[in-house]
């Protein structure tokens, strides 16, 4: 376990096995590492996993401003540049997708290839726009209930209750300005942006191979015709949850490493 002193922020990681390609894996809005507590042992065993707190989120630190997805990507640049890591697989879920994707277009020499999981990037239009008010209502209001009713939208009926508690109750424990401003770097008209409309051109950019998991089968073929790299791929777990990963850890460490042997 260790902290990583990047000048303005301190991110918390931790850094276990050996083994190439090594992966930096990245969590979701409201999420810290532990999200990856069903992954990080199995890929450890042929790895080396790097698992990250993005800044205002678990052990990091909580910096007044920097909650735009561009910054969360610096700061992992800088991790990796810390670290001595690079390239890495990164493997990011929800905002963490939106977040590695940045990190390959804007630092593609740290990035050898991509695994996102249900990715908050090429949401539609409109459900970016439903969500906007809520950033507007957490200045006047206390955030936490407005952030729990978003988060128990992407939950299904088979949704474990047990997950469901963890993800709401850790919600709860972070900073105001935290979640007002991560949630508004998210949704705003950026160029990084959860926006279906406003993210496809950036998303082409990406040269490495993808590998995307989606609980809604109609997002794939959306994601499939921005790839620029033959060997990406997009598939669809229908039924699961927004956290498939945690859902169905053991089908998800073995795609993932089918498809690393597939690309190597």
């Amino acid at each position: 376990m260790a902290f990583a002193d990047l000048s303005e922020v301190q991110l918390f990681y931790t850094d276990e096995g050996t083994g190439d390609p090594p992966m930096l894996f990245v969590h979701g809005y409201t999420g810290d590492s532990h999200d990856w507590s069903w992954q990080l042992p199995h890929f450890a065993a042929t790895h080396r996993v790097i698992a990250v707190d993005l800044r205002g989120h678990g052990r990091s630190s909580t910096p007044e401003s920097g909650y735009e997805p561009l910054v969360f990507a610096a700061d992992l640049a800088r991790l990796v540049e810390h670290l001595g890591c690079a390239p890495v697989v990164a493997v990011g879920h929800s905002l963490g997708g939106l977040v590695v994707s940045a990190l390959a277009v804007e630092h593609p020499e740290i990035v050898r290839a991509l695994v996102a999981v249900d990715p908050g990037y090429l949401v539609a239009d409109e459900i970016v726009d439903g969500v906007r008010p809520l950033v507007a209502a957490m200045d006047a209001s206390d955030p936490v209930p407005l952030v729990q009713s978003l988060l128990g939208r992407s939950d299904t009926p088979a949704s474990d209750p047990a997950l469901r508690a963890w993800h709401l109750r850790r919600a709860a424990g972070m900073p105001a300005h935290v979640l007002r401003d991560t949630l508004a770097g998210m949704t705003a008209g950026a160029e990084v942006t959860s926006l279906r409309s406003g993210g496809e051109g950036y998303l082409r950019r990406r040269c490495c191979p993808v590998l995307s998991f989606y609980a809604d089968p109609s997002r794939v073929p959306v994601e499939a015709a921005l790839f620029a790299d033959a060997r990406s791929k997009a598939v669809s777990w229908e039924g699961s949850g927004h956290s498939l990963h945690q859902e169905r850890p053991a089908e998800f460490n073995a795609v993932v490493d089918a498809w690393l042997d597939s690309i190597s």
